[in-house]
């Protein structure tokens, strides 16, 4: 791997705080817009929910790799799973452009209003860790890679996971 100049570490820790900000703005934006008219999404969620699911399952993989020396493999799995945690944001955003928000009418409240709010703000919070995390594996500083790892992985793991057990919970009332 090439030496990283110090004006490229820059400009990408720079990206880096401006899509973690960016997303998250965007996001709530979407929540107070006005919902586009006459668009069928109601396919998504599932489809976004699969995502996430399959994300949990890359993210052990890739874990498992590493720990098996398998740095090849590692790396790959991990842009994979960027990948799809683009195809999830973009899906989501989609739907969200064209529906309303579903109200959980179920028995578990007390399980799933906690859960879903601990989803939200780990969904915000790991952005830029995992960006910072790929930054650090990027520029060669596995050390740091490393210790920002032991942050973003566990909330990521735990973001895509519960994502899918939020969408479970919610799909019943989803029209």
């Amino acid at each position: 791997m090439e030496a990283k100049t110090p004006a490229q570490i820059k400009q990408f820790k720079t990206w880096t705080w401006i899509i973690s900000i960016a997303i998250p703005v965007v996001v709530a934006v979407l929540f107070g817009m006005p919902k586009v008219k006459g668009v069928d999404t109601s396919f998504l969620p599932p489809i976004y929910a699969t995502i996430n699911a399959i994300t949990s399952i890359v993210l052990v993989s890739a874990l498992y790799m590493i720990k098996k020396g398998n740095i090849p493999a590692h790396r790959r799995l991990i842009r994979f799973a960027l990948v799809l945690s683009l195809l999830f944001l973009a899906s989501y955003v989609v739907y969200h452009l064209t529906s309303d928000t579903t109200k959980y009418e179920g028995e578990w409240g007390a399980i799933y209003y906690p859960l879903l709010a601990a989803h939200i703000v780990l969904s915000i919070g790991v952005i830029p860790l995992v960006m910072m995390a790929y930054t650090f594996a990027w520029m060669g500083n596995y050390k740091k890679h490393k210790k920002m790892v032991r942050y973003a992985f566990p909330i990521w793991f735990f973001v895509a996971t519960s994502g899918v057990v939020v969408y479970l919970m919610i799909a019943p009332f989803m029209k």
